[in-house]
C-alpha cells in the first residue's frame, strides 16, 4: 500500500521540527514555524513594488525587469498565499493585499536599513549629497571642480530634489535645503544635525530689455502694478514686500510657475520680474541675461540648511563638504 504524499510530508515536517528542537539558539531569531512562513524573497520583492508604484508594469520599470517576471512573481506570491493580492483590472492591491503590503514595506524597510548600515560603514570616498533643485542646477553644479580639487579622492553625487532623505535607510549622506523663515522646516530623522550655512539677499531680477521698459524702479511698491513672477503661489513676493513695508492686498497678479528656476528662466526671456538670489543668478547678473531691479535696502527671507546624520557629522567626508560649500557660498554672496 502507497503512503499518500501528505503523509509523507506531514512526517517530514515533524522530523524537520524536532531536529530544530535539538538545535539550541545562539540569540534570539525566528522560529522553524516562522522561517517555514516566509515567503519567497524575489517575489517579495516584486509585490512591494507592484504596490508602490501602482501596477505590474510601472514595478517592473522601478525594478528593472520584464513585465513577464514581476507578473510571475506576483503568481507565486498568490499561489503561495491562496488569496489573490492584486487587482489586475485597476493595478491596485486587493483588501488583503494592501493588508500585507503595509506589513512588508515596514520589515523590508527595516531590512534595508540595516544592509546599508552594514554596507556603507566605511564609505568614505564616496559622497551622495540631495539638494533643492535651485542651488543644484544654477550654483553647486558650476562649481563641483572647486570642490573635486581639494577632495580627489572623493566622488561626489548630487540628486536635484524637494524631497527630504531617509538618513536612517542612507538615501542621502548630506542635504542641503532652503528653509523659509516663519515656515516649519520639513520633518527629518531624529538622529540628524543641522546648520544653517547662508542666509541670502534675495533680490528682484528681469532682462535687461525689460528692464528698461519698466524704467526706473524707485521704490517697491512700484512693482505692485509689475508683471511678477511666481512659484507656486504668491506666498515669496508678499514677504518680501512686507520685509519692504508695503501693504499687499487679497490679490497679487502674475503667472505661476511652480519652481524657483522656471521663474528665473521666465525672467531672462524678458516675462516679467522674479525673485531669486544672487547664488542663483550669479553667472547671469556677469553675463548681462538679468539686472537687478531697484536699489533696495537687503532682504532675507531664509537661509540654506545643511543636514547629516549625527553619527557623521565629525566624518572627514562630511565635514570637508560643509566647510567647502559654506565658504563657497560666502565667497559667492559678496
Amino acid at each position: 500500500m502507497t503512503t499518500p504524499a501528505f503523509i509523507i510530508k506531514l512526517r517530514q515536517r515533524l522530523i524537520m521540527d524536532r531536529a530544530a528542537m535539538g538545535v539550541r539558539q545562539s540569540r534570539p531569531g525566528l522560529t522553524p514555524a516562522q522561517r517555514r512562513a516566509l515567503p519567497p524573497f524575489a517575489a517579495i520583492r516584486a509585490f512591494e513594488a507592484i504596490g508602490t508604484y501602482g501596477g505590474i508594469r510601472r514595478a517592473a520599470v522601478a525594478m528593472s525587469l520584464d513585465h513577464a517576471a514581476v507578473s510571475r512573481h506576483l503568481r507565486a506570491l498568490e499561489q503561495w498565499a491562496g488569496v489573490p493580492l492584486a487587482d489586475r483590472g485597476s493595478g491596485g492591491l486587493t483588501r488583503e493585499g494592501e493588508r500585507f503590503h503595509q506589513r512588508i514595506c515596514a520589515a523590508l524597510g527595516e531590512l534595508a536599513s540595516a544592509s546599508a548600515e552594514l554596507t556603507h560603514r566605511n564609505d568614505d570616498r564616496h559622497l551622495r549629497v540631495w539638494s533643492v533643485p535651485g542651488i543644484a542646477s544654477q550654483w553647486l553644479i558650476e562649481r563641483l571642480g572647486g570642490f573635486s580639487a581639494l577632495h580627489p579622492d572623493v566622488e561626489l553625487e548630487v540628486q536635484p530634489t524637494d524631497n527630504v532623505p531617509l538618513f536612517a535607510s542612507h538615501e542621502a549622506d548630506a542635504h542641503i535645503s532652503y528653509t523659509i523663515d516663519g515656515e516649519t522646516p520639513p520633518t527629518l530623522d531624529t538622529d540628524t544635525r543641522s546648520v544653517e550655512i547662508l542666509r541670502p539677499r534675495i533680490i528682484a531680477v528681469a532682462s535687461p530689455e525689460f528692464s528698461r521698459r519698466i524704467g526706473s524702479v524707485d521704490s517697491p511698491a512700484t512693482l505692485l502694478d509689475a508683471p511678477l513672477l511666481h512659484e507656486s503661489d504668491t506666498g515669496q513676493w508678499r514677504r518680501w514686500f512686507r520685509a519692504h513695508g508695503v501693504e499687499v492686498g487679497d490679490t497679487l497678479g502674475g503667472a505661476k510657475l511652480w519652481h524657483a528656476h522656471m521663474t528665473v528662466a521666465a525672467a531672462r526671456r524678458g516675462q516679467g520680474i522674479a525673485l531669486t538670489n544672487r547664488l542663483l543668478v550669479a553667472d547671469d547678473l556677469e553675463r548681462g541675461s538679468l539686472v537687478e531691479i531697484g536699489e533696495f535696502p537687503p532682504v532675507s527671507l531664509g537661509g540654506y540648511v545643511f543636514t547629516a546624520r549625527r553619527d557623521r557629522w565629525q566624518e572627514q567626508v562630511i565635514q570637508g563638504f560643509r566647510r567647502w560649500l559654506e565658504k563657497a557660498m560666502a565667497e559667492a554672496q559678496a
